[in-house]
């Protein structure tokens, strides 16, 4: 029988290490947000571009497809 063990640790930032770490967090919280909002927003072009399809504006719905990705440029 395997036996799974953890451990909990407290830490004691002094000042500096607290700014730092709010400033950290505040930057990752703005890049995930950013990204999430033009995730949706390209799925509100999705359906927009599909309504499209539908009504016989347009042949096809490119629109759909990869999520953004680190390896490509914006």
């Amino acid at each position: 029988m395997k036996v799974k063990k953890a451990y909990k640790f407290r830490i004691y930032p002094n000042k500096k290490q607290m700014v730092f770490i709010n400033k950290t967090m505040g930057c990752s919280r703005l890049v995930y947000n950013y990204f999430v909002g033009k995730q949706k927003e390209k799925g509100a072009y999705w359906y927009i571009v599909n309504e499209m399809v539908q009504n016989g504006q347009l042949t096809k719905n490119n629109w759909k497809g990869e999520f953004f990705n680190k390896r490509k440029s914006i």
